[in-house]
């Protein structure tokens, strides 16, 4: 099955770029042609790019590492939220918070933070507290929430980042690259695709664009999980079919064993105790007699 169709493509608006003049020339092998002063998106080099991203993310998940999410501009929240939750990874779309990659045992004290107001909320704890006092934590643990609640289960590092609009997220793409992150972004005609490991060139603006990216992404997620799944199922069955046949073999070998008598041989031990028993009882015989 196709990964995704030039329908699609055409119908979402993906090939629509952004006017000439603001385009930045190391985009130029991207672009196709111009229209009415906009730049229009070659969509045969964005299919190539949507499946080498698709396979890679694939690869990453499938190896147990995790896939962040990341697009804080108004047209993306909505679809990072809802396609990162259908695949069960995590996300960024409020702000992202400098230092995220590289500083991430900081951001972890934030997010046990978050955690504990939120046990806080659920155990009692609030009865012994003032009105002031819980207006003021439930502040803060909704800052929190708006800005960390994508990944507060987030324990490690993530194994590549998906990114829409690499010039409104251009702080998560350097500490990306300096943590030696991959990064899987969506590039339009102003955007710089150097450094960016697997570039996809699209529109980042139309909120349509954008949803379909996000799901052919989540996509390559929920794909791998369930080819874990099946393999962990088939290895399962395996071990349960390779049990059996061990113990159908020690039965039938338990079956089939019988003791030969003519091959029976006693030990020297024995023997030995066997004759010194008959010459002990001579012996007294011989004495009985003399008597």
């Amino acid at each position: 099955m196709a990964v995704v169709t030039m329908k699609s493509l055409l119908e979402s608006g993906v090939h629509f770029g952004h006017q000439v003049k603001r385009w930045d020339p190391r985009m130029k092998r991207f672009i196709f042609a111009e229209r009415n002063g906009i730049h229009i998106i070659d969509l045969q080099k964005t299919i190539q790019a949507i499946k080498d991203a698709y396979d890679v993310v694939r690869k990453v998940t499938s190896s147990g590492k995790s896939v962040l999410f990341v697009g804080t501009k108004k047209q993306a929240q909505q679809a990072v939220q809802k396609e990162a939750e259908r695949c069960g990874m995590f996300y960024i779309n409020n702000r992202w918070l400098g230092g995220m990659l590289t500083n991430f045992s900081t951001i972890k004290k934030s997010l046990l933070r978050l955690k504990k107001l939120e046990k806080m909320e659920v155990d009692g704890t609030f009865e012994n507290l003032t009105k002031k006092e819980i207006a003021s934590i439930g502040k803060e643990r909704t800052k929190l929430q708006k800005n960390l609640g994508g990944i507060k289960e987030m324990k490690d590092l993530p194994g590549i980042l998906f990114i829409i609009d690499t010039r409104m997220e251009a702080i998560a793409v350097a500490e990306a690259q300096r943590m030696n992150i991959p990064i899987v972004a969506v590039v339009d005609t102003n955007c710089n695709p150097d450094g960016i490991d697997f570039p996809i060139p699209g529109n980042d603006d139309a909120i349509r664009a954008i949803t379909l990216f996000t799901q052919i992404i989540a996509n390559a997620v929920v794909e791998a999980d369930n080819e874990v799944g099946l393999r962990i199922i088939e290895n399962l069955e395996s071990e349960e079919e390779s049990m059996e046949e061990l113990l159908s073999d020690a039965s039938s070998k338990e079956e089939d064993r019988e003791i030969d008598i003519n091959n029976y041989v006693e030990s020297p031990v024995k023997a030995e105790e066997e004759e010194e028993e008959e010459e002990l009882s001579t012996s007294i015989a011989s004495a009985y007699e003399e008597e």
